[in-house]
């Protein structure tokens, strides 16, 4: 291959020592980073003979336009940093790795002076500290309610030493807390208690089940019954978390084991996380574009991106041992890096025969089983397909309905009319793009008017922001709909987008210019997409429909007590969540509401009372 003209000169002044390489197309934009021990050699050998070259890299040697080079001090800057840049620009090249499902983790604001504990899907470097990924939501949930039963932590997101309340909250009332906020709980004592939640968390519950043990008899010598209750069902739900680990039981130590599945185009990774013998989580990244790649090469990535890309929140977390099910060039490197982020030795291994082999193979066995669910998935997005083909030949269709929307009008008498468009994309919902809003135009029940309006605005600000527009806009309706829809989208010159209506009760499917409807079988799945997409949008008008009219009725059954505007409205059900609760809450209870007095608390539970 002849070396590009304007590179010459700088391939032959490169630097012999490591570094990282980035490789850009005619753009500018960075289609390759890769790392070397000697920069020189690494990166011109792309542009000597390439009759050993596989096709993916003949074809990014003849897209390179530009390069650039980082000098660093050690292979193991050269490898975090590339790791980094990978992140940070997704290079087409480079092997690609995916979240296959974004699981649920507890986090605990160590950061903070009063830490707080909730669930998260968000891992951030941030001071916190995290336990999970937890691929069972049961055994989360079982393990938070642990913590809630046993300790009072805040629910609140002051800023604890910066921001402080007038006065405690419901929880400190109720016994859910024990008001940090203002100074009724010692910043050392709560700690104390975040320590055990930790312990905990982290599966050390043997200990803490006898210290509860020995307060649950201690309260019911008391003849304190209803704390002795409190701590028993602490202690079930401490034995169901501990059954729950001894399930999850795969040997002694602490230790990352890392599996490897692949299957022509599709690889999948997963790391087994072992906490003194418990399997406390899994985690399963997907290669995506693997081409010819080696599985040398496959573990260099999952590795770098499983360790180099998430932070030093990561690091601190981990254990002193991480098995792989093979060799790869960077292992050894990587070993240090990890060593000297964590601030103790951290080994890296590939067992070749033991309990630790066995161990590796166990972590392989769950990388091929969900090689095997990618698989399925993608038969089913097969058989999607041919739904939505089936769609546009049944429906006569330009356009294969790949994207389809769908607009309902719901309205109680005439008042509160609000539309829907529910969007759905190969056959499956995508909520982040559900849409609701309220008619402007007083049409009354008049819904040939509401839909002309609902249609007109959602299609002219999917134009302006430049959003795809839909293959399909399905209306729920008739002919008169259907109609009103046609116009809507003449009106704003898009009369070229694909119109249906499916009408409830035949089922029938009418088209712009066509007299007679079509109609599909029964149990024809082509219909079935149509009438998923057509309940959905009806349950999400119908629902935001009922939203209105029920804060209607609140407000004007709250509005009717004098003094009673707006603002203090909102704080009533903020506290109470319902008019019914309030109007089981006493004097006291409503007095303690931010801008309620007593005789005003007094004047809401008399005329709430009428």
């Amino acid at each position: 291959m002849t070396t590009p003209t304007p590179l010459e000169d700088r391939l032959r002044t490169l630097s012999r020592r490591p570094g990282v390489y980035l490789f850009k197309d005619a753009r500018g934009e960075v289609i390759y980073v890769g790392k070397a021990k000697r920069l020189r050699d690494r990166v011109r050998s792309y542009f000597r003979s390439d009759h050993h070259r596989s096709i993916k890299t003949r074809e990014l040697v003849r897209r390179i336009a530009d390069f650039e080079t980082m000098v660093v001090g050690s292979e193991a800057e050269a490898l975090i940093l590339e790791a980094n840049l990978i992140k940070e620009h997704q290079p087409r090249f480079n092997l690609q790795l995916r979240d296959d499902k974004r699981y649920p983790y507890i986090k605990v604001t160590l950061d903070e002076a009063f830490p707080r504990v909730y669930v998260t899907r968000t891992v951030r470097d941030d001071g916190g500290r995290y336990f999970g990924p937890y691929t069972s939501v049961g055994s989360m949930r079982q393990a938070l309610e642990v913590v809630k039963r046993l300790y009072t932590v805040r629910s609140c997101r002051y800023n604890l030493m910066k921001e402080t309340p007038d006065r405690p909250c419901l929880d400190y009332h109720i016994g859910r807390c024990k008001a940090p906020c203002v100074g009724l709980q010692t910043q050392e004592d709560y700690r104390s208690m975040i320590d055990e939640i930790l312990s905990i968390l982290s599966g050390d519950t043997e200990s803490l089940r006898r210290d509860v043990e020995a307060r649950m008899r201690a309260a019911s010598e008391r003849l304190e019954f209803e704390e002795a209750a409190r701590l028993r069902d602490v202690l079930r739900g401490l034995d169901s978390l501990s059954r729950e680990q001894r399930v999850q039981s795969v040997g002694g130590g602490s230790r990352d084991v890392v599996g490897l599945a692949r299957d022509g185009e599709l690889a999948v990774g997963v790391v087994m996380q072992i906490r003194d013998g418990m399997l406390l989580g899994r985690e399963t990244l997907r290669f995506t574009e693997i081409h010819d790649a080696s599985e040398d090469e496959l573990l260099s990535a999952f590795a770098s991106r499983l360790y180099l890309g998430r932070g030093t929140h990561a690091l601190r977390e981990l254990p002193a041992e991480v098995l792989f099910p093979g060799e790869f060039d960077d292992r050894a490197t990587l070993e240090g890096v990890l060593s000297e982020a964590a601030g103790r030795k951290v080994t890296t291994g590939v067992p070749k025969r033991g309990d630790k082999r066995r161990l590796v193979e166990l972590a392989s066995t769950n990388a091929r089983h969900a090689l095997e669910d990618r698989v399925a998935l993608a038969y089913a997005a097969d058989r999607a397909d041919e739904t939505l083909f089936d769609l546009q030949d049944k429906l006569d269709l330009k356009v294969v309905p790949r994207l389809m929307v769908c607009f309902d009008i719901s309205h109680t008498q005439g008042s509160e009319v609000v539309a829907s468009a529910v969007v759905f994309e190969n056959g499956e919902p995508r909520k982040s793009d559900y849409r609701h809003m309220r008619i402007k135009g007083e049409w009354g029940n008049d819904d040939y008017a509401s839909m002309h309006e609902a249609v007109t605005r959602y299609f002219r600000r999917r134009r302006d922001e430049k959003k795809p527009i839909p293959d399909l806009c399905l209306i729920d309706g008739g002919k008169g709909q259907l109609g009103a829809a046609r116009q809507a989208l003449e009106s704003i010159d898009m009369g070229d987008v694909q119109l249906a209506a499916l009408a409830k009760r035949e089922e029938e499917v009418f088209l712009p210019g066509r007299s007679a409807s079509v109609r599909l079988d029964r149990r024809d799945r082509a219909l079935h997409v149509l009438q998923r997409i057509r309940n959905e949008a009806h349950r999400f008008a119908v629902s935001y429909n009922r939203k209105l009219r029920s804060k209607r009725t609140i407000r004007s059954e709250l509005g009717e007590i004098p003094g009673i505007g707006p603002g203090r409205q909102q704080a009533l059900l903020t506290r109470f969540g319902s008019v019914r609760a309030i109007r089981s809450a006493s004097v006291r209870e409503i007095a303690r509401v931010p801008g309620f007095s007593e005789a005003l608390a007094t004047r809401v539970v008399t005329y709430l009372g009428k």
